[in-house]
């Protein structure tokens, strides 16, 4: 069951006390932060390392120099891969509008990265004081510029799918076909292949595709190598795993991890 968690920008009697909020923390490898929710809208940034978050919705992984927007009320739970360093902002609900009543994982410019740090400098900030104002308006501007990233796995909600997704992220690398998967769920190989595409809006070749990219962007942010991540995600070849982050992300896994 899920855990509410006590506001940070109101009092027990419903008091204002700030409109936007932060945190900040430093987590070890493999932590993991059980399922909550909180009643604000939440950004989660890290600088350094890889963060893993679960919904009822679906699977999102967040690599160095991403965010993901949390709206308020959204359980989740959130794994870390490598050391991360978790800079969280805590929005009033309504200040940042026309983002998505969803989660998704945002690029973080070199000046939204810049705001978010320096937010996270003040427990709480008001709009009741200029300079607060001032850097209030600037993050809500750059987050409605911000542009999203596919590094979504959506969940499907039918049975037999999902006896299928939990095979797959068990072994993420694993090379059962379609047709062995679907002996083991009960359903044909149609059924799922409709099922994926109608629940997820993927193909199934596409979601496993996207389940081998976020496992090997895990492996790589714990310290594995390029050739090892590749492989072990279910690469053919660690050639292969590079065009395809090249796709994704514009440079390849080294430059990327590199620069961050």
């Amino acid at each position: 069951m899920s855990q509410k968690c006590h506001s940070l920008l109101r009092d027990s009697h419903g008091k204002l006390l700030g409109h936007v909020g932060s945190v900040s923390v430093n987590l070890e490898d493999r932590h993991i932060i059980p399922e909550h929710f909180h009643p604000e809208d939440q950004l989660i940034f890290a600088s350094r390392g890889v963060m893993t978050v679960r919904t009822s919705q679906g699977i999102w992984v967040v690599p160095p120099m991403r965010a993901v927007w949390i709206p308020a009320g959204t359980p989740h739970s959130v794994a870390m891969t490598g050391h991360v360093s978790m800079r969280t902002l805590y929005f009033l609900p309504g200040l940042v509008r026309s983002l998505p009543d969803k989660c998704f994982v945002m690029n973080v410019s070199p000046l939204l990265r810049e705001l978010v740090l320096h937010a996270c400098k003040s427990a709480k900030l008001r709009r009741s004081v200029p300079a607060q104002r001032t850097l209030i308006d600037l993050l809500t501007r750059q987050l409605k510029a911000a542009k999203s990233q596919p590094l979504q796995l959506p969940r499907p909600t039918d049975a037999r799918a999902l006896k299928v997704v939990l095979a797959l992220w068990k072994d993420p690398g694993g090379h059962s076909t379609l047709d062995e998967l679907c002996r083991t769920c009960g359903a044909s190989r149609r059924t799922i292949q409709r099922i994926f595409l109608s629940e997820t809006k993927m193909s199934f070749a596409r979601w496993r595709q996207q389940l081998r990219l976020m496992q090997a962007l895990r492996l790589l942010a714990s310290g594995e190598k390029v050739s090892t991540a590749a492989m072990e995600a279910g690469y053919d070849s660690p050639s292969a795993f590079i065009c395809m982050f090249r796709k994704q992300f514009g440079t390849t896994p080294a430059a990327y991890f590199r620069n961050q």
